[in-house]
């Protein structure tokens, strides 16, 4: 397998096509003087023509002597200027494919002649940007996974692929960080990821995938940026969306229960209504999206084999029948107050019900003995609401831009959990509740100025961030709950931090050079009576530093290398102090003690574009230092594993990425995605702290992996689309093992109605039902084999209607 995706990607890689650009808009811009005076020259013509003379744009300078050109296209052109008592001038000037807007600058005019750079602007509205750091895809395009959440979106797009815990990951990487608008909010979580499985597909208008991002962004993910765009119309008047999606999953048994505990969830229902209304006329836009995404899930079906060196064998299953009812209504008004200035006010709020209803029986290697049945019930609701207030100056020269931005997150988790501990010799009842508020303002500032050759960036933001936790154990007869390891714990983190990013363009070269300073100070309060952790926190002042060289071959061909230093924070769950015990004898367990995994990329990408599709292929290497990752281990006289998280040490990843998409004929396009790489884990000793310590050494590790996406779409006319994805992922390594490898195959098919106002649609993930997530684990005195067979079949039938 290994040879067979090497020599595929050896193949993609040396493929190149001629390219034919489309045109990105660009505004150009500049202000006219009398080259003796210094005054501004008004009422100046103006002219842009391209090098064969044909005309493109013209205008005339205003009172103050600027004057502005937009909507201009890609290419070398000329500028002229003439005037009354001037002498004519002209010159050549570049626009390039990275700024929207371009500023010439101060330009003068004497008695005789002037050279006025013309401008050349080339770029394309495509899925790869001109930069290479960013792919945007279209929610809508992906018929396969519409009425589903965003979870399920991504899981077809290039370069993703679905983890074992249900995050998604980049290039084999989970360390993602992930915005909505451009922003950070705890419905989709400040530090790791979550949450993308509570928003539905059906409010969003886009996702962006930024492998390398530049200083203005914050530092950590270091797989990168997804960027979540709601919807938000732009016509004029009074307009929406209504929808309505039904679904049912489950419909086969993929693996029987083990004997004695109640049915799996069968026939899973699947509802989502959605909202969306605009109303924009004069200087007020109101925008409004509503959803509510109802369904029942086979959310876990585990069956786990465990093995230990004094010759015991348990067989486990983990199922976990759940309900959830998500509502999530995003709202706001734009103000253009005049045209230079512009208020934004939005909200954003969410609820999300969710019931489990868990089954965990435990048997000895033959199956002949129930050993332990652990039944428990999980009632959780989680809260987030979101304010955040913007305004945006524009300066006279255009493309000039003052941001500023105020952002208030508030995010409760209310979780309570009901065990029912059911041995042969008695029965027990045990229960918990956990509490937890979080508390994340964010204040930022932002400058843009266009250059003559490109742009320079500035900002500033600082946040304040709390969570202040209360867990409470009660225990119930011979209970084996950790009640001593409860009480209260508060997260606090402060982070101030500057940033400056320059942009220079010229015909064959391309440079973008960053800077981001982040000072971290996180202080994390424990109950003193915990029994094994105490306070702890960590503060660092550290450079960020960001840089990309491109390097046009032709007005076809680009190469870009790309360097950025990131950082991985532990988010605050990741060092809860708490065991959780949805799992009976597999428990999972924060570390105060975690600190910061450090990243470095590398990363050489390629780019070809042409008429019928295009080529992008990337080479990167990372160098992570302090991996977080969970290590399980055991304690002498229990069979209990016990998962914490720690650093392990040093780990890299090399890996290329292919992207190839050709329009086949009128009627199809076929989309590969092809991503290979080879992951290494050095060598290291950790020392768990819970519940007793304990010392686990593991021996390097590799192993070659990667993944193979196919898309086809089809265009059959008279507004009838389909959409078939193939998704294959390979082996892959984890700290102490290995995943195994995994297929799917989505289809679905949308018709438009009612004169293209309605659409009908109807998909399957997962048809053939193959998809299970398997991996093998080894520890200190235990290894261990699970498969989890959780529902990932559901069939979708929606409607949805613009009016």
């Amino acid at each position: 397998m290994k040879r067979s995706i090497s020599a595929i990607l050896i193949l993609l890689v040396v493929i190149t096509f001629n390219v034919q650009a489309q045109n990105l808009k660009v505004t150009l811009s500049g202000q006219i003087r009398d080259t003796k005076s210094k005054s501004m020259l008004p009422f100046v013509n103006i002219r842009l023509t391209a090098h064969d003379s044909v005309f493109v744009a013209g205008t005339i300078s205003g009172e103050d002597g600027r004057f502005v050109l937009p909507d201009i296209g890609s290419g070398n052109y000329r500028l002229s200027l003439t005037s009354v008592g001037y002498q004519s001038g002209s010159q050549d000037v570049l626009v390039g494919q990275l700024s929207s807007f371009l500023d010439l600058g101060n330009i003068e005019m004497v008695s005789d002649e002037k050279m006025l750079s013309g401008v050349t602007v080339n770029a394309k509205q495509e899925i790869v940007s001109a930069k290479m750091d960013k792919k945007t895809f279209n929610v809508a395009d992906n018929i396969t996974q519409t009425g589903g959440s965003v979870l399920e979106a991504m899981k077809n797009l290039p370069g993703i692929t679905a983890g074992q815990d249900g995050k998604i990951q980049l290039r084999g990487s989970d360390k993602v960080m992930i915005l909505i608008d451009g922003k950070q909010t705890a419905l989709t979580g400040f530090g790791g990821q979550s949450g993308l499985d509570n928003i539905a597909a059906s409010a969003i208008e886009k996702i962006e995938i930024i492998n390398n991002p530049s200083s203005k962004y914050d530092a950590n993910g270091n797989a990168g940026i997804i960027n979540i765009i709601y919807k938000k119309e732009k016509k004029d008047g009074f307009n929406g969306k209504i929808g309505l999606t039904g679904g049912l999953g489950a419909l086969w048994i993929k693996k029987e229960n083990y004997p004695t505990i109640r049915p799996q969830y069968q026939a899973t229902p699947k509802i989502n209504p959605s909202l969306s209304l605009n109303y924009r006329k004069g200087r007020i836009n109101l925008f409004f999206q509503g959803d509510d995404l109802y369904t029942k899930t086979l959310n876990k079906n585990e069956f786990v084999d465990r093995f230990y060196n004094d010759g015991d064998i348990v067989k486990q299953q983990t199922k976990r029948n759940r309900t959830t009812n998500i509502v999530t209504v995003k709202t706001g008004a734009d103000w253009l107050l005049n045209n230079n200035n512009t208020i934004t006010i939005s909200g954003l709020f969410s609820s999300e019900k969710i019931l489990d209803r868990g089954d965990e029986p435990f048997f000895n290697g033959n199956l002949s003995e129930r050993r332990r049945l652990w039944q428990f019930i999980e009632d959780e609701l989680k809260t987030t609401a979101t304010a955040s207030a913007s305004w945006q100056h524009k300066f006279k020269q255009p493309g000039r831009v003052l941001n500023a931005g105020f952002i208030y997150t508030y995010h409760r988790e209310n979780e309570q959990y009901f065990f029912t501990n059911i041995l042969p010799t008695y029965t027990g009842l045990d229960s918990f509740k956990l509490l937890s508020d979080e508390h994340v303002a964010d204040l930022n500032l932002d400058y843009v100025q266009p250059l003559k050759y490109g742009r320079f960036e500035a900002g500033v933001k600082f946040r304040r961030r709390t969570i202040p936790v209360n867990m409470l154990f009660k225990p119930g007869l011979n209970s084996p709950l950790d009640a001593s390891a409860g009480g209260d714990a508060n997260y606090k983190e402060t982070i101030p931090a500057i940033y400056g990013n320059y942009i220079f363009e010229s015909n064959k070269l391309e440079v973008e050079a960053g800077l981001r300073v982040e000072y971290v100070n996180l202080d994390y309060y424990v109950n003193p009576n915990h029994p094994t952790y105490k306070s702890s926190g960590y503060n660092y002042t550290q450079p960020f530093p960001n840089l990309r060289l491109a390097y046009k071959l032709n007005d076809n061909n680009k190469l870009s290398l790309f360097y950025n230093q990131r950082v991985d924070r532990p988010n605050e769950v990741d060092i809860r102090i708490f065991p959780k015990y949805d799992d009976a004898e597999i428990i999972k367990v924060g570390n105060p003690g975690l600190r910061p995994q450090f990243t470095n990329t590398f990363d050489l990408g390629y780019k070809n574009n042409w008429n019928a599709g295009y080529l992008f292929s990337a080479l990167y290497h990372k160098r992570m230092d302090a991996t977080i990752t969970r290590i399980g281990s055991i304690v002498p006289g229990s069979d209990i594993i016990y998962n914490i998280f720690q650093n392990a040490g040093k780990s890299y990843n090399n890996g290329v990425e292919l992207m190839v998409s050709q329009k086949i004929s009128p009627w199809m396009t076929l989309n590969l995605n092809l991503n290979g790489y080879q992951n290494i884990i050095d060598s290291f000793t950790v020392v768990n702290q819970y519940p007793v310590e304990n010392v686990f050494t593991a021996q390097k590790e590799d192993i070659f992996s990667g993944n193979i996406k196919l898309n086809g779409l089809f265009h059959f006319g008279k507004l009838l689309d389909a959409q078939l994805t193939a998704i294959y992922q390979a082996p892959d390594l984890v700290p102490q093992g290995k995943t195994f490898s995994r297929f799917s195959i989505d289809v679905g098919i949308k018709k438009g109605i009612q004169k293209g106002k309605g659409e009908l649609f109807l998909n399957a993930t997962d048809i053939a039902n193959t998809l299970n997530l398997k991996k093998e684990v080894r520890g200190n005195g235990f290894r261990y084999i699970s498969t989890d067979y959780y529902e990932t079949q559901v069939f979708r039938l929606g409607y949805s209607y613009k009016f």
